[in-house]
């Protein structure tokens, strides 16, 4: 908390008297999961998917605002569609000198390792709308104007990306008209000039009553290739807006209109679209008015899960309030930072002086859900990172509600600031199984606290490794093959340490552990180890070497995926482990598919 005064608008609910929303939210609800995001308010989402999670990039309407008030673009990311990580502001107005005002809608493409953020904003020497482009090193940004002035300007809005198969990127967009250029491998530039796309009745549908804008294509178009087929997500129809889509057999056409998406429906006049798939699903992002205080300028974002139909066109969608099922669970033994929320009341999210964000301008009665916390056998302690300028207050720990069963409660002293942070640990009973997780703050009167990130212990459902967290240097940690392992302060994917490893001679080896003790013959483990590259762009994984009656053999614990120095991957799966005979020797360890970069790797389990 850095002082600012701020009213949460989930606070606005507790002090209304009646709240008008077309969809209607509780934020004591337990089932309601959309909108996803409930700390601000949030608009025209483009998700993406990098490296086993989905990263959500949206805009920020302000409180109170009138008309589209927004100066900065913000981003969220989750490994199961439900607990989103708040990442703060990866860019916002000030990134680009020659703007004057209105982040407006934008879209992320990642190319080559690095990521491109292409946002409508005003040119202040020629007061029109025009499309810049940031570009980063990671997904969370933060992102740097790419060429310090408009990559195109026709004072229309709303671009989107798409990359072919062949490598050719396009740029598509506009209101009142639909544009594209063909983008060079750079990004940031072009060739040829600006396309017009015909606006027919026949490739985008019909309006009625409007001879200046005959067909129903408004803004925010969202393009993209499925089975050879190329689809054009849009708003259409203003005001209010719908959701329609048109289907073409090349990326410039010729389009043809194929119906409704998402009906008018929620509290928004306008609405806008972003479709990915992800871990075998597909998923339909939009925008509503459904949190308090929502409306046409006070937006949320939200997702569905769908399903294509068997030739390939859309099902209509309607907005709900419980949002996608979960994918998997999350891991409550590995450190989460309090920014990881599925719902929240209260509560809103700021940059912390560690580094990353944190929660703050938590009151009495304020909570955070996380959904699908796996404890397994059973948790035995809690512990967080916390800060306050006041006397502090409690951390209830209950299970399935913010009434549910209290398992655990934490006591937060005053630390003599909201940024001088404290490390408390509290017992923990009874949270076997799969439970939603409810951290239920509680106090005296105004600001209580703020947190950092939080972690569970112990009992059956703890970590086999040693030292996962990396916090006591290199301890438990050995190396499988060559190589020097070393501590690290300057990268961390949590607290304040990480595990580097430098000099190795081949691509087996890597970090490592011996946990012949640990292992149970045909049991099933689920690993996790968040790892980055120091320098390449490796492929890396989790394997097992398992000695047993003088043989050794190998198990995959995780899935390959890419490494890049710009961010952390999540290295993770669940595999079964077996063996023949007396069991001698068992190690995990970090390896690549080629070659012999140094690699960081930090909060590592397995389970």
């Amino acid at each position: 908390m850095t002082g600012e005064t701020s009213v949460p608008i989930t606070r606005i609910l507790a002090s209304a008297v009646t709240v008008l929303c077309a969809i209607a939210i509780s934020p004591v609800a337990a089932r309601a999961d959309n909108p996803i995001v409930q700390t601000v308010y949030t608009a025209d989402p483009a998700p993406i998917v990098h490296n086993g999670r989905v990263y959500l990039y949206t805009g920020h309407d302000e409180d109170g605002s009138t008309y589209f008030t927004m100066r900065e673009w913000r981003v969220y990311s989750s490994a199961d569609m439900v607990n989103w990580t708040d990442h703060g502001s990866p860019m916002n107005l000030a990134t680009f000198s020659w703007a004057s005002a209105d982040a407006w809608a934008g879209q992320v493409v990642s190319r080559n390792g690095r990521f491109y953020y292409y946002v409508p904003i005003k040119n202040r020497s020629t007061g029109r709308m025009a499309i810049g482009v940031g570009v980063s090193d990671s997904p969370t940004g933060p992102f740097r104007d790419a060429i310090g002035r408009p990559l195109v300007e026709n004072g229309e809005i709303d671009p989107t990306v798409f990359i072919d198969d062949d490598g050719q990127a396009y740029l598509y967009w506009g209101n009142p008209n639909l544009w594209y250029v063909r983008l060079n491998a750079d990004m940031t530039s072009f060739s040829g000039s600006a396309t017009q796309i015909p606006l027919t009745t026949a490739g985008f549908g019909t309006r009625s009553g409007n001879a200046s804008r005959p067909t129903l294509y408004e803004e925010g178009p969202w393009v993209y290739k499925r089975n050879g087929t190329y689809y054009n997500v849009f708003a259409a129809e203003c005001c209010s807006e719908f959701i329609g889509y048109s289907t073409a057999p090349g990326p410039t056409g010729p389009w043809t209109y194929r119906g409704t998406v998402m009906p008018r429906q929620g509290s928004s006049f306008t609405n806008h679209a972003g479709v990915i798939d992800f871990n075998g699903n597909s998923y339909f992002f939009y925008h509503n008015g459904a949190l308090p205080g929502g409306g046409g300028y006070t937006r949320s974002v939200a997702v569905e899960r769908f399903a294509y139909n068997a030739n390939g066109t859309i099902p209509t969608i309607t907005m709900t309030t419980a949002g996608a099922p979960q994918v998997g669970t999350l891991d409550p033994y590995i450190r989460q930072e309090a920014e990881t929320i599925a719902w929240s009341s209260g509560v809103e999210t700021e940059a912390a002086g560690e580094g990353g964000m944190n929660v703050g301008f938590i009151e009495n009665g304020d909570y955070i859900k996380v959904k699908g916390a796996a404890f397994g056998a059973g948790a035995t302690s809690f512990t967080a990172r916390v800060a306050s300028a006041t006397s502090g207050g409690r951390i209830e720990l209950r299970l399935d509600g913010v009434s549910g069963t209290v398992v655990g409660t934490c006591t937060v002293p005053a630390t003599g600031g909201w940024q001088t942070w404290t490390t408390v640990t509290c017992p923990v009973s009874a949270a076997t199984g799969t439970h939603d997780l409810y951290l239920r703050f509680t106090g005296g009167s105004g600001n209580l606290f703020n947190v950092n990130w939080w972690q569970f212990a112990g009992g059956g459902g703890g970590n086999l490794l040693t030292n996962g967290d990396a916090e006591s240097g290199t301890t438990g940690w050995g190396v499988f093959g060559s190589g020097t392992l070393s501590s690290e302060t300057g990268t961390v994917h949590g607290g304040s340490r990480s595990l580097g490893i430098s000099g190795r001679t081949a691509s087996w080896n890597g970090p490592s552990q011996n946990v012949t003790s640990q292992l149970t013959n045909g049991r099933s483990y689920t690993t996790s180890v968040w790892a980055r590259a120091q320098s390449g762009t490796p492929s890396a994984k989790v394997t097992l070497a398992l000695t047993a009656n003088g043989t050794t053999g190998y198990v995959q614990l995780t899935p390959a995926a890419t490494l890049s120095t710009g961010g952390w991957t999540q290295l993770t799966g669940t595999a079964s482990v077996s063996w023949s005979g007396t069991l001698t020797g068992a190690t995990l360890y970090v390896e690549t598919a080629a070659g012999t970069d140094a690699l960081l790797v930090d909060d590592a389990s397995m389970r």
